[in-house]
């Protein structure tokens, strides 16, 4: 971690049978946003990508193509997050409680629902639109 930067690693989630992308409710924050975390001591950011989003979701991905970091700042502090898109291997039903809804949306649903114009940014990338 360079000078105190945050270091966060998600996914934008598609299945690959209908399109479909998966966004998570999280109570704490009241809002709709794509599966994201902290990167770990000693961990890769692919790897926290993964983690992360089997932790909020339950389902295990594949990692594809890097997407568009986001940047901003916390309390003063800069943070990047950095997204791939993926595509699932296993879906199961644990979920951590950070996250209260999972759910399978279409990509214009998603961008009516997702709290962030970033969030909203990388759906149209994937989506092709």
């Amino acid at each position: 971690m360079s000078d105190g930067e945050i270091q966060a690693a998600g996914g934008v989630v598609v299945d690959d049978r209908d399109g479909t992308v998966l966004v998570v409710h999280r109570p704490r924050y009241d809002d709709w946003s794509l599966p994201k975390g902290h990167v770990d001591p000693g961990e890769t950011f692919e790897q926290a990508a993964l983690r992360e989003v089997f932790e909020e979701t339950g389902v295990r991905c594949q990692l594809h193509e890097e997407l568009e970091p986001a940047r901003y700042a916390v309390n003063g502090r800069p943070k990047i997050v950095r997204w791939w898109r993926m595509s699932v291997v296993e879906e199961t039903d644990d979920h951590d409680d950070e996250v209260d809804e999972v759910m399978w949306v279409p990509a214009e649903d998603a961008l009516a629902l997702l709290a962030y114009e970033h969030d909203r940014a990388l759906v149209r990338q994937v989506a092709g639109g």
